[in-house]
């Protein structure tokens, strides 16, 4: 239908406009005003029903990254994951959404470093480092992680808890993995380290989402991944810095680089496939801990351990082309997790016969 106000083409069945905002009201009808808030959740990709599958479909996903976005459209992304914005289990769509905003954040986070770099190498401006660092550090992280965000069906996970969780997740899991480290001070190896920084992560992980409502494999996808987004930017920053107190800045740049092409396969990753492992064991349940010994988990936090100790291998051609691989493998499994936690929603809508809301609030 096309809006009264400004002429924007929108799908048959909205409620108001998704170019301006207009409000469609049906003459005789009577319209309920919390439905507006996640309405949007219900056209985020615009596939005909017929079309819809939650078998991925690699050339669509990434279909809505090179179209015009409006503001708006960005807005309504934002304000998901209230007690009046999260959707009930039958207004959630179980096929594979279309993630566009991260590429936009790639883009602001790029302009603002190559600011900076400007600042530092043409000026001379010391002035500018420590915010280099800052945005270098967190850009492909922080991307990595909208991503997810764009991915999590449910939207019942306000971007305000996100970034709580990317502090201070970050900053709980490092001082867990130096915790470890010191334990294991003599025997500190590549699978050690796997072991120790992975451990950390899963410990974070698994507070953030053990006593609350985030029951979806989605949710520890996204629960996970901010905690891996945390410790990488984190974890970055001090290798840049390091790498600057060494009197060369050109190892500065070599160090941000590289961590920001590889980050998307590390602790973003692998933290975001411990997170949904572990919520697809406990569903529903209670906390357990012997939740942490099932098969489901175990295997994929075994994996998990198993890529890290061979990332930090120092073994000829694993830097880069072994660590591709691995970020490779690492998506791999992300993308299945991603397929089973839309089949979950696809199977608890069926289940349902009453409404079944997914709000973040206990």
């Amino acid at each position: 239908m096309n809006c009264p106000q400004c002429v924007y083409s929108n799908p048959d069945g909205v409620k108001f406009c998704l170019n301006c905002g207009e409000k469609f009201v049906k003459a005789n009808t009577q319209e309920d005003d919390n439905s507006l808030f996640y309405e949007f959740a219900h056209y985020v990709d615009f596939v005909p029903k017929f079309e819809r599958s939650i078998e991925p479909k690699f050339q669509n996903i990434f279909s809505r990254v090179f179209r015009n976005h409006t503001e708006l459209e960005a807005e309504r992304l934002f304000i998901v994951g209230t007690a009046l914005t999260t959707p009930k289990i039958t207004e959630v769509k179980e096929t594979w959404p279309k993630p566009w905003l991260f590429a936009r954040v790639f883009i602001f986070a790029l302009l603002a470093f190559t600011g900076l770099y400007v600042g530092v190498d043409y000026f001379r401006n010391v002035n500018f480092i420590p915010g280099l660092i800052i945005v270098g550090a967190f850009a492909v992280p922080l991307t990595t992680l909208i991503f997810f965000w764009e991915m999590n069906a449910p939207q019942n996970i306000a971007f305000y808890r996100i970034i709580y969780v990317v502090f201070i997740g970050g900053i709980v899991s490092m001082l867990v993995a130096l915790v470890f480290f010191d334990i294991l001070r003599n025997n500190i190896n590549p699978i050690t380290i796997g072991i120790g920084e992975e451990l950390a992560k899963a410990i974070t992980v698994i507070t953030f989402v053990r006593y609350r409502k985030y029951r979806f494999i989605l949710n520890g996808l996204l629960i996970g991944a901010a905690v891996g987004a945390g410790f990488a930017a984190f974890e970055t920053a001090g290798y840049a810095l390091r790498a600057l107190l060494s009197g060369d800045a050109k190892n500065l740049y070599i160090t941000i680089l590289w961590r920001g092409i590889l980050a998307p396969g590390g602790h973003v990753a692998w933290a975001a496939l411990t997170g949904a492992a572990f919520c697809r064991v406990q569903g529903d349940h209670p906390f357990e801990l012997k939740m942490l010994v099932k098969f489901k988990f175990l295997r994929v936090f075994l994996l998990v351990i198993l890529m890290h100790a061979l990332w930090d291998t120092p073994i000829s051609g694993m830097f880069p082309f072994g660590q591709i691989f691995l970020m490779a493998v690492s998506w791999v499994a992300v993308f299945l997790l991603i397929r089973a936690g839309l089949k979950e929603i696809g199977t608890k809508k069926s289940m349902s016969k009453t409404d079944y809301p997914i709000m973040e609030n206990s």
